[in-house]
């Protein structure tokens, strides 16, 4: 399945549309991401634990409005 915001894509064709679609992820990090991440806040740098948390949560919206 291909998943654009563009009205068209050369070379295949539009099947349907669906307008506005949405999705949401709620991802609980836990107590051990956050004492890290607040370390990494203190003392500059990024969190690593929470982007691949954010990763995962954005992966899963998207499969959800796939």
């Amino acid at each position: 399945m291909i998943v654009t915001t563009t009205p068209f894509i050369e070379g295949h064709p539009v099947r349907e549309y669906r307008g506005i679609v949405t999705g949401e992820t709620i991802i609980g990090a836990n107590f051990f991401k956050d004492i890290k991440a607040s370390l990494t806040d203190f003392f500059g740098g990024r969190s690593n634990a929470y982007e691949k948390t954010l990763r995962e949560a954005k992966d899963s919206a998207m499969n959800e409005m796939m």
